[in-house]
C-alpha cells in the first residue's frame, strides 16, 4: 500500500493543550546532553529574563508527538510505520518555550510525493501558546520506504 496522496491539506489539532513542566525540560536537556543553565537553572532562566526554565529548541518534537500519531494512525494514510525514516526535521521560532506555557499544536500534511517507489510526506506542526499566540511551527519529513 502507498501513502495517501489524498492526506496532502489534511488537518490533525491537538487532542488537548500540552502543559510545559520543569522537570520535563529538565530532563529532556539532559537526555539530548544541553548543558545551558538556562534549561536546567529556574534563577539562571529568570536572570536572563525568562520567567522559567527554557525549552532546548528541539523540545517541540515532545508536543508534536501527539499531533503525528494522528496521522500515522490514520486509517486511510496508508503509512506503514515500519516503513518509515526520519527524513528532515526543522523549527521556526517566534519565542521560546518556557516551563509553564500551555502549548496547543495543529499538524497540516503540507505534502505528499512519491520518489523512485517511496513517499516523502511533509507535515508542520504550529503550535500556539494560551494566548493564541505562536510559538513555534515544526516541519518533519517522514521517508516511507517503498516495497523492497
Amino acid at each position: 500500500m502507498s501513502v495517501n496522496p489524498e492526506l496532502q491539506g489534511r488537518s490533525f489539532p491537538s487532542v488537548s493543550p500540552y502543559l510545559v513542566g520543569r522537570e520535563k525540560i529538565r530532563e529532556f536537556a539532559r537526555a539530548t546532553s544541553s548543558t545551558s543553565r538556562l534549561s536546567l537553572d529556574p534563577e539562571a532562566a529568570r536572570a536572563a529574563g525568562f520567567r522559567d526554565v527554557v525549552a532546548p529548541p528541539t523540545f517541540a518534537i515532545v508536543v508534536q508527538e501527539a499531533t503525528l500519531q494522528q496521522l500515522l494512525a490514520a486509517p486511510d494514510a496508508g503509512i506503514d510505520f515500519a516503513r518509515v525514516v526520519h527524513g528532515d526535521q526543522r523549527f521556526s521560532y517566534s519565542r521560546p518555550i518556557v516551563a509553564g506555557d500551555e502549548l496547543t499544536a495543529t499538524l497540516t500534511v503540507a505534502s505528499v510525493k512519491s520518489l523512485g517507489g517511496h513517499s516523502m510526506v511533509t507535515a508542520e506542526s504550529v503550535m500556539v501558546d494560551g494566548e493564541g499566540e505562536h510559538v513555534v511551527t515544526t516541519t518533519s519529513t517522514l521517508v516511507v520506504r517503498g516495497d523492497e
